[in-house]
């Protein structure tokens, strides 16, 4: 892991080292080293994604070897910070890291990329941040269709698209692990740019998938808010995936809290 200079310190949750800021933090870390000619790449993991760099050594690989800074996007990681003994301050999800590095983006003349989402979606949220942050420099947005990944062509034009525009935040929307792929094929591009992997945020923006109320988020029912919109989608990751991983998860971290070797 690529740590900043002056770094801050660092939780680790199954040796992943989340960064113990607050949102407001971790935004203007960001500015900061960006301003300093030092580029980065934001990973914001849930439980999902924390699961999937427990069990793919290959995507673990892939993200520890580029990664500047892991925020708790769930709150279930923050949980686990305390079960540890080792409080993180606050939860720090890649949709509200979108929104308030926006903002700041456009109080500080950085441009942005929207990457991502369903066709037309990041145009759309693009609009709506504009009348929100009229001093917001969009350098662009794209959508790449279903199966991008696979077709050298359109790789191609995506990066074209980065070397042409230039931005110097780059959001992407694809999901997880297709969004932590795409940035560590291209952020060699464009190495003194930040990097954000942030889902389905486009879409809150927008306003086509709407986001839990704030009490929801606090409590720890976001992804419950999530299965009630998109339960085909979502029923499987949560109920029968992630439920079970988190009650394994925490037991296996309250026997490590008391000393006692955690079951594999």
């Amino acid at each position: 892991m690529n740590a900043p200079q002056s770094a801050p310190d660092f939780v680790r949750i199954e040796e992943v080292p989340f960064v113990a800021l607050r949102l407001h933090e971790v935004v203007g870390l960001i500015i900061r080293r960006h301003s300093e000619g030092c580029g980065g790449w934001v990973v914001t993991p849930n439980l999902d994604i924390l699961r999937r760099m427990m069990l793919d050594r290959s995507f673990r690989a892939l993200v520890n070897s580029e990664t500047t800074l892991y925020t708790a996007d769930g709150m279930p990681i923050v949980w686990l910070s305390y079960l540890l003994g080792t409080p993180l301050p606050e939860r720090v999800a890649g949709s509200d890291v979108f929104v308030e590095l926006v903002a700041e983006a456009a109080r500080s003349g950085k441009s942005v990329y929207l990457l991502g989402g369903t066709p037309g979606v990041a145009e759309v949220a693009a609009g709506i941040l504009l009348e929100r942050f009229p001093a917001l420099r969009v350098a662009g947005c794209y959508a790449p269709p279903f199966g991008f990944e696979r077709d050298a062509e359109e790789m191609a034009k995506i990066r074209r698209l980065m070397e042409t525009t230039r931005p110097d935040i780059v959001f992407v929307g694809l999901g997880s692990p297709k969004q932590e792929q795409l940035i560590a094929a291209l952020r060699e591009l464009l190495p003194r740019s930040w990097w954000l992997g942030i889902g389905v945020s486009f879409s809150f923006v927008a306003g086509d998938v709407k986001r839990a109320p704030v009490w929801m988020r606090k409590v720890g029912l976001e992804w419950f808010f999530r299965v009630l919109q998109e339960p085909r989608r979502l029923f499987k990751r949560y109920f029968i995936i992630g439920i079970p991983f988190a009650i394994r998860l925490f037991a296996r971290n309250l026997l490590r809290r008391m000393g006692l070797p955690p079951k594999e």
